[in-house]
């Protein structure tokens, strides 16, 4: 696991602005802080950047009207934006690679303060069964002193929410803070703002798009120790949310099911492939007691600095490497540390060729770390 430096020091307005520019999602964020030192150096920085990466027309970073309408919007709906690294930001999320710079909170920042997260996902189309576990499961859970995290989704996560609601449940949801999906869950919101909290990385006032689940899928790994599938068809994303947490070395908990039913299937297939079978809290809470202390020495120790400013390279060297990586990149997705080796740049070359070309809209990052071009291009006009 990886933790960047706290940002909690940087003006949130300069923050948002930086965010909420096209073509910087959270990866490119702090690669920017890391090069710039702060997120107004970062915004100036941006126009050069995004030529160089091969941009017809200079990147223009979010308007500052705009970023001054989301901070009075979501004040006065009763949220709160909170920056990376701040004392009420969940500290396990810190750890993810693409961790939200800003989180806005609706409800009870402090609670994941002192309690353990565990994520209880599954099938919208989930059987009455299903919903008993999920809600038993999440009461037995919040009982025992732990916070049960969800997506508001319809079926598992909305019965995840129920059972665990009395003791404070979170929400993370995948469109802006206001904006309630599905529809009919709004009672539910409204209980779980006021007895827990909701999160969301999006813009206040955002309808939830099929990009943004992923996105919120792995928030919901990300502030947890541990995530349980009680329902999942193949194709379910419960699986993302569960392939999230792997990758972030977290625990993975699979209901088993009828072999009948396509809604256990993706369980099944979890349990074939390695994940800890769970026929009762008993077994998630076992699962999960050993990895608390590892995984907070974790984020405590794997800190780095910023890089002190802007790092100065030789043009020639960069140029000559940028012709290299652009003839490797294809739309197929390709590790970063196989671009290194295959093109003999630098580390630091190859970081900031790929940044730019991200600001440019040209790259595309995928799950693993690896990159792909955002379409082909004829790179023998590129190189």
């Amino acid at each position: 696991m990886m933790q960047y430096p706290s940002i909690a020091g940087d003006k949130l307005f300069d923050v948002l602005r930086l965010i909420r520019t096209l073509n910087v999602g959270p990866v490119t964020f702090f690669q920017l802080m890391q090069r710039f030192g702060t997120a107004s150096a970062a915004l100036d920085a941006l126009p050069d950047l995004s030529l160089r990466g091969g941009r017809r027309s200079a990147l223009t970073a979010c308007p500052a009207e705009q970023a001054e309408r989301e901070i009075k919007a979501t004040e006065k709906f009763g949220a709160r934006m909170v920056l990376y690294g701040a004392p009420d930001y969940p500290k396990l999320l810190t750890a993810l690679h693409d961790a939200p710079p800003v989180i806005t909170v609706s409800g009870n920042a402090q609670l994941w303060q002192n309690r353990d997260s565990i994520a209880i996902v599954g099938s919208r189309n989930a059987s009455a069964n299903g919903c008993q576990i999920a809600q038993k499961f999440a009461r037995e859970l919040a009982d025992s002193g732990m916070i049960v995290t969800s997506g508001l989704a319809r079926g598992i996560d909305s019965f995840a929410h129920k059972g665990a609601l009395a003791a404070g449940t979170v929400a993370v949801i995948a469109g802006g803070i206001d904006n309630i999906y599905p529809p009919e869950n709004a009672p539910l919101y409204a209980q779980i703002r006021e007895a827990g909290a909701i999160i969301s990385e999006q813009p206040f006032g955002s309808l939830p798009y099929s990009g943004s689940f992923p996105g919120r899928n792995r928030i919901i790994a990300g502030m947890s120790l541990g995530t349980v599938v009680v329902e999942a068809s193949p194709k379910s994303g419960s699986l993302i949310t569960a392939r999230f947490a792997l990758e972030n070395n977290r625990e993975v908990f699979a209901v088993p099911g009828s072999p009948l039913d396509p809604r256990s299937k993706g369980c099944n297939q979890l349990i074939r492939q390695g994940a800890s079978l769970a026929e009762s809290t008993g077994d998630i809470i076992q699962g999960v007691s050993h990895m608390r202390a590892r995984l907070f020495e974790e984020t405590n120790q794997r800190r780095f600095a910023f890089m002190e400013h802007i790092q100065t390279y030789d043009d020639g060297t960069l140029d000559n490497a940028r012709q290299h990586v652009i003839q490797k990149l294809g739309v197929t997705p390709v590790a970063v540390d196989v671009l290194i080796e295959q093109c003999e740049a630098s580390a630091q070359n190859v970081a900031t060729i790929l940044l730019e070309l991200e600001l440019a809209g040209r790259l595309r990052r995928s799950s693993g770390g690896k990159v792909s071009l955002a379409e082909i291009e004829d790179v023998s006009e590129v190189a």
